[in-house]
């Protein structure tokens, strides 16, 4: 019975199993990639019954593929918090999913361990966005200001690092990045020990973000905006963490960036309003290869022609 790890290759998703391998560790195969492919059970082969590891990817993209390992007499446990649809109970299958907007994988993990490497969880928290969240656990460990910054940068980075719609726009593999994090006991040893790794997420992350700094919103309402990214390979890269960025300054509008892919369609990246974080998992879930979570949610390809439905569908949706 050989062990996978099936993670998401964002912040979250790589300080979550982080956090779980630290505390558990095992020669685990690994299956991840760019942040927007979640249907990643689909990787794991049912030539035999595995112990399977689940971490901050949809149970609703991967139901069947879920129902595949369980029928071989794999074990999953799957650790979530985006939309799951009805989870089936079965003997093999355990999992701790929880939607509420205040919540990452991370977190939900560090809530199992009962925090035994609880400084991850900042980390992943950071990099989802969840700034209350990240800060709130930090106090708790007594983590100064000098290092709640620090932690914020790195989740900011590593979840920065996921964005793309090909692992070839990424500046590290997601499984290389894990593999970096997970020799470290502590995101302050991190920073020491892989200190290469950091600065060329920070290089990379401030030269794009002083190029989306320019850009202006196609259309800007009180409620939201919408931006246009070109076909170039820093806005595909950037389009994640600009729009995090966007919410922060305006916390009670909703923001959407549609990237350019070149061929008559565009990666969606939708933030709802900080103040109001709820609505961008029903938007996308419009339209074919949406999914996400309430405050934070994307469409991998939406089609031009399908843009002017989903102006509408945004409109409606933050109208208030």
């Amino acid at each position: 019975m050989a062990n996978y790890d099936v993670f998401n290759g964002d912040a979250d998703g790589i300080c979550a199993l982080a956090q779980w391998r630290l505390a558990r560790p095992s020669d685990s195969q690994l299956v991840t990639g760019v942040k927007r492919d979640i249907a990643l059970l689909s990787q794991v082969p049912t030539d035999v019954a595995h112990e399977v590891t689940a971490l901050d990817i949809s149970f609703d993209k991967n139901r069947d593929d879920v129902e595949r390992l369980l029928s071989v007499g794999s074990r999953v446990f799957y650790c979530d918090h985006h939309f799951a649809g009805e989870v089936p109970e079965h003997a093999n299958l355990t999992t701790v999913i929880n939607p509420a907007p205040e919540v990452c994988t991370a977190l939900l993990i560090n809530g199992v361990l009962k925090g035994a490497f609880a400084d991850w969880a900042v980390v992943g928290a950071f990099g989802d966005n969840l700034y209350k969240s990240a800060r709130a656990l930090g106090k708790t460990l007594n983590l100064n200001e000098d290092a709640l910054e620090l932690y914020e940068r790195l989740g900011l980075y590593l979840n920065y690092n996921g964005y793309g719609p090909s692992l070839e726009d990424l500046y590290y593999h997601p499984a290389d990045l894990y593999r970096a994090v997970v020799q470290c006991e502590s995101p302050m040893v991190f920073v020491k020990e892989q200190a290469l790794v950091f600065e060329t997420l920070a290089d990379g992350y401030e030269s794009d973000m002083s190029l989306a700094a320019a850009l202006v919103p196609e259309i800007a309402t009180e409620n939201y905006a919408i931006y246009r990214l070109p076909n170039a390979t820093w806005a595909r890269r950037v389009s994640g963490v600009f729009s995090n960025s966007l919410v922060e300054e305006n916390p009670d509008r909703a923001h959407a960036i549609l990237t350019d892919l070149g061929d008559e369609h565009s990666l969606v990246s939708v933030r709802a309003p900080l103040n109001r974080r709820e609505g961008a998992d029903t938007l996308v879930r419009q339209f074919p290869t949406g999914g996400g979570r309430a405050a934070a949610a994307g469409i991998n390809r939406l089609a031009e022609a399908d843009v002017p439905r989903f102006i509408e569908a945004l409109a409606e949706i933050y109208k208030r």
